[in-house]
């Protein structure tokens, strides 16, 4: 089986800084990391080679030249091979240039590899955009069938066998490939890399593909020109301030002291 993997490189949550004058995200000094939902879609792609040492895992992320950083890690952790979609030209796409651009890159590195992808794993959503779009939006470009919210998946005879997430549990859903599955938070961690891999993937050469190479792709529907959305302004949420607990030595001490605190407070 062959799998090919979506990852984003994405800020580290803890770390966000914003630029007040442009409103737009400072990256600069701002530590960066594989998208963990990425991770649940990679640890996924392991779990089935672990079954079927033939099986490939290709991953292919959209970004800067520093995203290379995280591709390195998918190769440390379970990937054999890795691709990067970057050009100036492709910068300010929004989810549906991004998914776009995508699914040409995916067309392309099946030329490159000389073989079809039977499934196309994402992360159900970037936590610094938390959109959730990109996955979808890049199945309906390449015509797949897709399954959203996945914990688990089995490759069997007729198919996949996805274990999904659920209101009240989880449900299993039989898709045939090529198809594309998107991931959530599954009960077990991923794996980490070992010595062996990360050395490996230190000396790994990490393909590029820019919008030279590909040619498919229609400049109207890529970068921020071909962005139908528009961002006007983005600023992180205020810190709460820590709440107060009331615990007086009896119920109604501490309901008292309740009703002085929000009447002064003008709650009421």
């Amino acid at each position: 089986m062959n799998i090919l993997v979506c990852v984003k490189q994405v800020p580290d949550t803890n770390e966000i800084k914003i630029d007040p004058d442009t409103n737009t995200l400072i990256r600069d000094g701002v530590p960066s990391i594989v998208n963990p939902f990425d991770g649940y879609a990679l640890e996924a792609a392991a779990r089935i080679k672990d079954n079927a040492p033939d099986t490939k895992i290709v991953v292919l992320s959209m970004g800067p030249q520093q995203a290379e950083t995280a591709l390195c890690e998918c190769l440390a952790i379970a990937a054999d091979k890795a691709y990067l979609v970057t050009d100036r030209a492709f910068g300010g796409s929004d989810t549906l240039a991004t998914s776009y651009i995508l699914s040409k890159a995916i067309e392309k590195v099946e030329e490159l590899e000389n073989e079809k992808f039977d499934a196309v794993f994402c992360g159900k959503q970037a936590i610094d955009g938390d959109t959730a779009q990109v996955g979808p939006e890049l199945a309906e470009h390449l015509g797949y069938p897709q399954v959203t919210c996945a914990l688990e998946v089995k490759s069997e005879a007729d198919g996949l066998h996805v274990y999904r997430e659920a209101e009240d549990g989880k449900e299993v859903i039989g898709v045939k490939t090529p198809c594309l599955i998107t991931f959530t938070k599954p009960s077990f961690d991923p794996r980490f890399p070992t010595i062996k891999r990360k050395i490996a993937a230190r000396k790994a050469k990490i393909a590029q593909l820019t919008a030279a190479e590909l040619t498919s792709i229609d400049p109207a529907h890529a970068g921020l020109k071909g962005s139908p959305t528009k961002v006007k302004r983005t600023y992180v949420p205020p810190r709460k301030e820590a709440g107060v607990v009331v615990k007086e030595e009896t119920v109604e001490a501490s309901a008292h002291k309740l009703f002085d605190l929000l009447s002064k407070a003008h709650v009421i």
